[in-house]
Order: C-alpha cells, then structure tokens, then sequence
C-alpha cells in the first residue's frame, strides 16, 4: 500500500531559486534574472504563493485579453482534453470545423480560411512560405521598427536589434521606411513613407517581391499608430505590384483597439493576416495565418509545403472558441472601444502634470507613454536601444507598487485586459503617476 504525502506549497523564493537553477529564461543575462513568482491569476490580477496581490496592466504580453482565469475557457479546455486530446492534422475534429467557420465569420473581407499554428511566430514563418510558394517571388520587405517573432525567418523579418544575434538570417528581406523615426514624437508625413516604400519597390524590382509584411500597429517597439491613409497607401502599392499584403495583428488583433482586427480602423483587407496570443488569450499556445480566398485556391491544385505536428491541435482550438465566445459575449470589442477615451483622459492627465512625460499614444486599450529628458530639443529618456537609470527606477517602483507592465527604452506600456474596469485602470495610472515623479527629475531646462 502506497502513503499518499501532500507536498509542503513553494514559497516564491523557492519557486525562484529553483527555477533559475533548473530552467533557462528568454531575452536574459541567466544570472541576472529577478522572476516574480505566480500562484494564480484571476480578472486583471496576479497572485503570489504569499497572497500579495499584482495588477497586469499589460495582459502579460499583451495577450490576456479577456482576462485571467474565465472558467469558462477553462471548462471548455477540460471538456475537449476528456473527450480527445490530440490527433495529426491530417485528421478533422468537429472542434476545427466550428472554429474554423466561427473566425472565418469575423475576419476581414474575404479571408476565409485559416492554417492553425502553434504561435505568432509560426504563423509568420507560414505566412512567408505561402508568400513565396504563391507568387513565385523570393523577397519579402519589412520594417526596422517591427517585430515579427523569435523563430529564425520571424527574426530576420524583425527589424529591431533583438535580430542581430540571430544574423545572418532569412535570404532576401530587405527593409523599408517606417512610419516613426526613433527620437521622433510624431510620425512621418505619409507621403513621404508611401514614397520611401515605393522606391524600395522599384530599386528591388517589383517582379522579385513576394510581399510587404508590417505590424498594423507596431507593439513592443513603441505601440506606433500609423497616420491615416497609410495602410491604405501601402494596400495601393501591393495591388500596383502583384505583391501580397501581409498584416501581423498578432498583438493588436482580438479588440485590443477596439475593433476585432486593428486593420478594421482603416478598412483595408491584407492578403494574409497573422494571428495568435488573443486568439485564446494565451490559455493555450495557438496562432494561425488568415488567407484571401484566392489565394488560398491557388493550393487547391498545388502541394502547400508547410506543416506542424501540432497545427490544429485540439485542445488548442477549443480555447480559442470559447475565448471568441467570451468576447461576444461579454462585449469586450466594445468595451476595449468605449475605454480609448478613459485611457487618453489618464494619458492627458499625467503629461500635463510630469515634464517627463514626451508623448502619449493609444487606440482602444493598446497605449504607452513615452518619457523625455527634454521636450526642446526633443530628447528621449534613454538611447536607441538603451536603458537609463531613471527608467530602471520607473521599473523599479512600479513593482515595488503592485503593477506589472513592460518598460521598455523610454516607454511605459499601458496594455491591461480588455476587461479591466475603470477603478483598476484609475489604479494603474495612479502608481505610473507614482514612477513619474522620479523621471521628473532627470528632465533638463
């Protein structure tokens, strides 16, 4: 007879020390790492095995957008896990049928079929496949102020430094203008980035492009919110030319702006559109690559070389259907649209207030702040690429208050689930209100 013995709980300094000895961490210095230890989450808040309490002002990697711990994504996690847990994509489950007819009724225009994968950066790794294998065409342009994902061709097509450990990349990417230039507070006229994007095009020759991959709305490297008639701009072009649109919502898909898709505020249709984090609000690991349906005809009569083990998984699949469930049904896109003002009002009122304060942006709840040494001359808080210790200090006092959000160079992001409520997002603002005091100092004349 075996004595069952519950084990003694983890203190967050046990969980910690074990798991750096044990596991290895992204994007860090190993010995370096400082992790917060997480019991539980539920709503817009993270526990600690001690019980004190955090507020996710950034849905964890702006993904968490309904919320944490709905039960009734978890219930529908636990019924598809019970009934069947996984099988080849080969095979279909009722469960891929329903999801598949479920997005295809929300997605813009005529993207009408969706190949299922693992993440945001396998969705831009088969974006690229299906580019190529559609037209023929081997290069693909992006963007310096972009990124696309951690996987090798994802890497290459990210434009900030986090590639160049990885470089040399994927054969044949090759940059274009952005929309905002580092140390800049606006954007460029549109113009002049439709321009620098057309003579890209005609110096690599248009008959060698297989497509033009952006963000809608640049995430990590500065929620930049492109100028009206940009999208539209650079829709034009690719039409011109024979190449594909490729949008990456991965981070600003699923009501984050306020609307199903970012691309929607500009009322343009993309070629292939990738997809994932909202997609099940991180539950579970899934993203996808959304696909015009001619495009997709193409493959009915020419072999897609492309696949996952696990595309289409269904556990998977049964998270994202019921986290798109809880979006209708709880009206999240609204609500993520009736907040842009509440979050422009707290962005308003803080820049008034803090001289550190350079810029604020936002649409719907995908916002940050930019912090300034100088407003004339326009001076960023940091370098290119850069910290500073007022902005390790920022970082500091947030978590020393109970917030967590991602600072990053100059910026503070303020990116909570959609489903915060406006007490909890006065809450956040009130402890940056905090941080801001001690970037004040630091700013010059």
């Amino acid at each position: 007879m075996t004595v069952q013995v519950a084990q003694t709980r983890m203190t967050s300094e046990e969980i910690a020390r074990l798991s750096r000895e044990h596991t290895f961490f992204s994007w860090s210095v190993q010995g370096a790492v400082d992790p917060i230890a997480i019991d539980h989450a539920e709503g817009v808040w993270l526990y600690t095995p001690e019980g004190r309490r955090i507020l996710d002002f950034n849905s964890q990697l702006m993904s968490v957008n309904i919320g944490h711990g709905d039960k009734r994504v978890v219930d529908a996690i636990v019924e598809q896990a019970t009934r069947l847990q996984f099988v080849q994509p080969a095979f279909v489950t009722e469960i891929r049928a329903r999801l598949g007819e479920k997005l295809t009724g929300l997605l813009p225009g005529d993207l009408d079929k969706v190949f299922f994968t693992l993440g945001g950066a396998e969705a831009i790794e088969n974006a690229i496949k299906i580019a190529r294998q559609y037209t023929g065409r081997y290069k693909i342009l992006a963007r310096y102020r972009a990124y696309h994902g951690a996987t090798m061709g994802a890497m290459t097509l990210t434009g900030d430094p986090r590639r160049w450990a990885t470089e040399p990349g994927l054969v044949g990417v090759v940059r274009y203008p952005d929309t905002h230039r580092w140390g800049e507070r606006e954007p460029r006229p549109v113009a002049e980035c439709l321009q620098g994007l057309e003579d890209v095009i005609m110096y690599e020759g248009p008959h060698t492009i297989a497509a033009i991959f952006l963000e809608t709305i640049v995430g990590t490297n500065g929620i930049l919110i492109p100028p009206d008639g940009y999208i539209q701009g650079v829709r034009e072009l690719c039409d011109r030319h024979g190449i594909l649109m490729v949008a990456d919502e991965v981070m600003a898909g699923f009501g984050r702006t306020g609307k199903w898709f970012a691309i929607e505020h500009w009322n343009t249709v993309p070629d292939l559109m990738t997809m994932a984090k909202g997609l099940t609000s991180s539950y579970l690991p899934l993203g996808g690559v959304a696909i015009r349906r001619h495009i997709a005809e193409k493959f009915d009569s020419m072999m897609f070389y492309g696949g996952l083990t696990y595309s289409s998984h269904p556990v998977s699949l049964a998270a994202s259907l019921a986290t798109l469930n809880v979006y209708e049904e709880d009206r999240l896109i609204e609500r993520a649209a009736a907040m842009d003002s509440v979050m422009r009002a707290h962005h308003e009122r803080l820049a008034a207030k803090h001289p550190s304060v350079g810029a604020h942006r936002n649409l719907g709840l995908f916002g940050i702040l930019d912090l300034v040494r100088s407003h004339a001359p326009y001076t960023p808080m940091t370098g290119f690429n850069a910290t500073s210790e007022e902005m390790t200090a920022v970082g500091r006092y947030l978590r020393e208050h109970g917030v967590y959000t991602m600072v990053s160079n100059n910026s503070i992001h303020t990116n909570p689930p959609l489903c915060i409520s406006e007490e909890d997002l006065a809450h956040g603002f009130e402890v940056i209100d905090g941080a801001l005091s001690i970037a004040d100092r630091a700013v010059q004349g």
